[in-house]
């Protein structure tokens, strides 16, 4: 048998495995048999430990190998050649090792042998420690694929015990791992704790009463390496964005925002990042479930007190404060927290929003303004209480009695008379504000604002024309839950909203009949 299997001239072998591994689309299992029976596995695996140095063959046959295992036949395969995934795994070339992760997780992902356990098999192997070991020491793309595989293995609630030893001393306890490898193996490991906390709330869980969270929040702290804890942050801001995520950081996330937001000394970069994630977090309407409101009330205070620190050079930390504070304002608690606190932390975004010389920062602000009045909340969930309206109202008109437009008509008209960005900007906001009747009464005191979201031809990109007409449509539906269309002094603009919301989003050019052209005939 040791003569079948031997390959002194790989040339067949590697002309046979380039055409299965170029061959276009998905291979099925009798494509998989087919060239196993030609050239069998152990053949193909020797041929890749021993022929190695043969240019282009170690490429070829891991792109081979690749397809097979992810045909449901190539799977089957796998148990029996485990002691190969082993060995894969330890190898120095980066792509075997790659290839060697990607087995396992096909493996994982389609192996349905009722008579074995998956899960036996890693644990048999050892192949758990491996995979930690690709994702430590591999290059980027093994490491990706060993989180991957990982993060399919945590699937299988067999696993738990593996992955989450109850022993802190055990050596692939993901906390012993974290401490003894590099800056980027650490990183890597944190970034291995995202993943798997994002797969359900019974594994946050898991990781929460680990003490897990706290590697993330001891980078965060590291005021040594801005690169790690920079790192730090955008894996913080990752976890923001999971759904059940809020539960677990809010019990500690938010002061260390907070104290990254007041310190001075830190790079301002950092602190935008962390003002960034408090936006996100606030954002989020179940995180007041678990937050309470003077904590909700000191972070935003921290970003209100850093905006009135920072000049004209900081616009960058200045723009990502104003987004920051428009997430928050997103949810209902925290647009009422953004009006009601003393002096309003709205009050920044509003100033902001009418400076034409602001440029991103009045851009930032408007959008952010945009989210406070609920331009992208339900309609029943528009209007606040009474206290944030009030503020609401009172900001508004304060700006506009210190500007040269005197009335929140002009400057909402001022606004959609620049670039085409801040027009679609200046759309979202009449778009949440108009639903207040006293908003509604400014436009239609102002026929040029009425006349520019009518007009089919004021935008020319798709998401602008679409953010004239959701604004025209909102001005009508307040026009008309208002009664005010049985006013005769108002019956123009009634007609004109009308024929607009009807019109649609998108320019429509009339249709126009042939007609016949008379003419002297031309003569030679």
């Amino acid at each position: 048998m040791e003569e079948e299997f031997s390959l002194d001239d790989p040339t067949q072998l590697l002309d046979s495995a380039s055409e299965f591994a170029h061959r276009p689309g998905a291979l099925n299992d009798a494509a998989v048999k087919d060239f196993l029976g030609r050239f069998p596995l152990p053949v193909i695996i020797s041929a890749l430990q021993t022929k190695a140095d043969v240019p282009g063959l170690e490429n070829i046959l891991v792109a081979c190998l690749e397809r097979v295992f992810k045909t449901k036949y190539g799977t089957s395969l796998v148990p029996q050649y485990m002691p190969f995934v082993q060995v894969g795994l330890k190898a120095d070339s980066q792509i075997v090792r790659c290839l060697s992760c990607k087995t396992v997780l096909s493996f994982l992902e389609n192996f349905d042998d009722k008579s074995l356990s998956a899960i036996k098999l890693i644990i048999d192997y050892d192949i758990y420690p491996l995979l930690l070991d690709c994702l430590i020491n591999g290059n980027e793309q093994v490491a990706t694929t060993a989180i991957d595989a990982i993060k399919n293995l945590a699937q299988f609630p067999e696993a738990m015990g593996i992955i989450f030893p109850s022993n802190i001393n055990e050596a692939t306890h993901l906390g012993n791992v974290a401490s003894r490898c590099s800056s980027l193996g650490r990183v890597r490991v944190l970034s291995l704790i995202v993943k798997l906390f994002s797969i359900s709330n019974s594994i946050a869980s898991v990781i929460y009463n680990s003490n897990l969270l706290s590697l993330l929040e001891a980078d965060i702290r590291n005021s040594n390496d801005t690169l790690v804890t920079l790192s730090a942050l955008e894996l913080l801001y990752e976890l923001t964005e999971i759904q059940h995520g809020a539960e677990f950081l809010a019990r500690t996330t938010l002061q260390l925002l907070h104290s990254i937001i007041s310190n001075s000394s830190m790079e301002s970069i950092l602190r935008s990042r962390a003002m960034m994630i408090s936006g996100r977090l606030l954002s989020k309407e179940n995180i007041y479930m678990f937050v309470d409101e003077p904590s909700a009330k000191s972070l935003i205070s921290a970003i209100d007190v850093r905006l009135g620190l920072l000049d004209a050079q900081d616009a960058d930390e200045c723009e990502s404060a104003l987004e920051a504070l428009g997430g928050i304002g997103s949810s209902i608690q925290g647009a009422v927290l953004l009006l009601t606190s003393f002096p309003p932390a709205a009050r920044h975004i509003v100033h902001a929003a009418f400076d034409r010389q602001g440029g991103g920062k009045q851009l930032a602000a408007l959008h952010a303004l945009g989210n406070i009045v609920g331009e992208n909340r339900p309609e029943d969930s528009i209007i606040l209480n009474g206290g944030a309206e009030e503020s609401l109202r009172r900001l508004i008109y304060e700006v506009a009695s210190e500007s040269t437009k005197l009335t929140p008509s002009g400057l909402f008209l001022s606004v959609l008379q620049q670039a085409a960005e801040f027009r679609l900007a200046g759309y979202r906001v009449i778009t949440g504000l108009v639903a207040r009747v006293w908003c509604l009464m400014e436009i239609c005191s102002k026929p040029e604002i009425i006349s520019i979201v009518t007009d089919p031809t004021t935008e020319t990109a798709k998401i602008g024309m679409e953010g004239r007409y959701k604004c025209c449509k909102a001005i009508h539906r307040s026009f008309m839950s208002n009664k005010l269309v049985s006013n005769p002094a108002l019956s123009g603009i009634a007609g004109k909203l009308q024929e607009a919301v009807e019109r649609g989003p998108y320019l429509v050019r009339k249709h126009t009949e042939a007609t016949p052209v008379v003419m002297t005939a031309e003569r030679f």
